[in-house]
C-alpha cells in the first residue's frame, strides 16, 4: 500500500511539473489530465472511492475538455511566446524559492502539530453525506460558483465572435 502511494505521488508530482514545463498548451492540458489521474489514485488508497471518481469525471473529464475547448477557440496553441516582460522571469524564481522555502518549513519545522487520529462516523464520505453538506451548508458557494462558470463560458464565446461584414 505504502508502495502504491509512493508510485501515484510521484508521477502526480512529475506530471505537475510537466505540465508546468510545457509550452504547448494542449501538451500541458494532457499532463495535467495524468495529475489528476494520479491524485485519483491517492484518493483510491485513502478509500474515497466517490472523491477519485468524481477526480476523473469532473476534473480530468469535463473541466480539461473545456480547458482544451477555449484553447482551439481562441488559438492558444498558436501565439508566440516573446517575452514582453524582463522582470517576469526573476520575480517567479524568486517566488518559487520562497514557496519551496515554505514547503521545506512546513514539512520539517512543524512536526507533531497533526491531531491524532480520531474514529470517523460510517457514513462519512458517502455520496448521500457529502449531497446533504453540499446543498445545505454550502449552497451559496455552490450557485456562486455555477454562476461563475456561466460567466466564463460567456466570455469565451463573447472573446472568440467575429463580426460578420
Amino acid at each position: 500500500m505504502e508502495t502504491l502511494f509512493y508510485v501515484f505521488a510521484t508521477g502526480a508530482v512529475l506530471s505537475a511539473c510537466m505540465c508546468i514545463l510545457q509550452r504547448n498548451p494542449i501538451s500541458a492540458v494532457m499532463w495535467l489530465v495524468a495529475t489528476m489521474f494520479s491524485v485519483a489514485g491517492i484518493f483510491l488508497l485513502l478509500e474515497a472511492q466517490f472523491i477519485a471518481t468524481a477526480q476523473v469525471l469532473v476534473y480530468a473529464g469535463a473541466v480539461m475538455v473545456l480547458f482544451l475547448f477555449v484553447i482551439m477557440l481562441l488559438g492558444a496553441e498558436q501565439l508566440s511566446y516573446a517575452s514582453k516582460l524582463p522582470w517576469q522571469r526573476p520575480l517567479a524564481i524568486g517566488l518559487g524559492v520562497i514557496l519551496f522555502a515554505e514547503a521545506v518549513y512546513i514539512v520539517l519545522g512543524q512536526r507533531g502539530l497533526v491531531p491524532i487520529e480520531a474514529p470517523l462516523a460510517e457514513s462519512f464520505g458517502s455520496p448521500v453525506e457529502i449531497g446533504g453538506t453540499l446543498f445545505m451548508q454550502y449552497l451559496l458557494p455552490f450557485e456562486i460558483t455555477s454562476v461563475l462558470l456561466l460567466v466564463a463560458i460567456i466570455g469565451a464565446i463573447v472573446l472568440t465572435k467575429t463580426e460578420k461584414k
